[in-house]
């Protein structure tokens, strides 16, 4: 699962008012290769919740996003658009679960695909 896709999912548990972002729990990560896309890049930039992406970029084990938003004149920066490409669409979340930050329920992850189907309670 790559963190573009983490960034879109929340929990829709009924009664949950909290569900995003979804915490991760890593037992293991991959990196896939994606070719290089500049201009698809600079249109996720303002689309992406950047601290979700961020917390979740560290989850992996990659630090190497600013902490902070930063400016939109950083997207003219090829140094900063190939970080960002990575963090967002080269780390793969194999194996392990996304976690509910209001209810702690967790929702598997197994060879890349989050199962977040509701249990009947939950709806």
């Amino acid at each position: 699962m790559r963190l573009l896709t983490h960034n879109m999912l929340s929990s829709n548990i009924k009664g949950v008012t909290n569900g995003f972002p979804l915490l991760i729990e890593v037992e293991k990560v991959i990196e896939k290769p994606v070719d290089f896309n500049p201009d698809f890049l600079k249109n996720m930039f303002v689309k992406v919740d950047w601290k979700a992406l961020v917390d979740a970029s560290r989850s992996l084990g990659y630090a190497e996003l600013p902490e902070e938003t930063p400016e939109s004149s950083v997207i003219d920066s090829d140094d900063f658009l190939r970080k960002f490409h990575h963090a967002l669409l080269e780390l793969h979340l194999e194996e392990g679960a996304l976690v509910c930050p209001e209810t702690e329920r967790k929702f598997p992850v197994s060879k890349g695909i989050p199962n977040m189907l509701l249990h009947e309670d939950e709806v």
